[in-house]
């Protein structure tokens, strides 16, 4: 498998932006699992093991990223999902999908054209996404 930038990978060469319900978001925030183990966050590793199993989403901590794909010092999010959350996905939640595939590939070439301003000014503007404080107690790992 080709391990290229992002849309360039082999079997995924496609990129989606993909809009859901805020109802849908803060329901997946509501029911995960972190998906490794951490001390003091669960009681034990089988305790976490049986959460994992049951838990139809799993949310890590992973670093954000430059436009080189080098860390930054803050992390984002990574949300997956199982089980029942999955057909909730398809059927309830999703609002719009939208293929972003020439923006990434845009974004991509001005980047190895040493065109970052440019390629900045491409990305997605980020904002914070507010939500109740006892939503993400659970999920600081």
């Amino acid at each position: 498998m080709d391990d290229g930038p992002l849309g360039h990978e082999v079997g995924q060469e496609t990129v989606l932006a993909v809009e859901i319900t805020r109802h849908g978001f803060e329901w997946v925030l509501g029911h995960p699992c972190l998906s490794s183990y951490v001390r003091g966050v669960h009681p034990d590793r089988a305790a976490w093991q049986r959460q994992l199993r049951r838990a139809p989403a799993r949310v890590q901590w992973d670093p954000e990223r430059d436009l080189h794909l080098r860390p930054l010092p803050y992390r984002s999010l990574q949300l997956g999902l199982s089980g029942e959350a999955v057909g909730c996905y398809a059927d309830e939640w999703t609002v719009s999908p939208q293929d972003v595939t020439p923006l990434v590939r845009e974004i991509h070439a001005l980047v190895n054209g040493s065109e970052q301003d440019s390629a900045a000014r491409l990305l997605p503007q980020k904002h914070p996404c507010p939500v109740g404080d006892g939503l993400l107690a659970h999920l600081w790992g």
